[in-house]
């Protein structure tokens, strides 16, 4: 019997990475990326974004989505960021 691996916990957010999945002239782009800013900032978090109309897998997979949030390459949201939620996942 092979024994469960547990998922391994980062409590430094400095060692983190937040992608924000967006597009120009996108209000939702644009409100993810002022809670992302703050958020990434007051914690030490990276933070990177990416376009989806310079990439033409990103788009196939999130066009639907966007603005999607992903933390250390993991989907974590999309439409919307909450503040709250983001802010947790980043310190667990």
């Amino acid at each position: 019997m092979t024994p469960l691996l547990r998922r391994e916990r980062r409590s430094d957010p400095a060692d983190r990475t937040v992608t924000l999945i967006g597009k120009p002239d996108c209000h939702l782009c644009e409100q993810a990326r002022e809670v992302i800013t703050r958020v990434t900032a007051d914690l030490g978090a990276g933070f990177e974004e990416q376009d989806i109309t310079q990439d033409e897998e990103l788009y196939r997979k999130y066009w639907e989505q966007i603005p999607v949030t992903l933390i250390d390459g993991r989907q974590h949201d999309f439409w919307r960021v909450d503040e709250a939620r983001l802010r947790a996942a980043l310190t667990r």
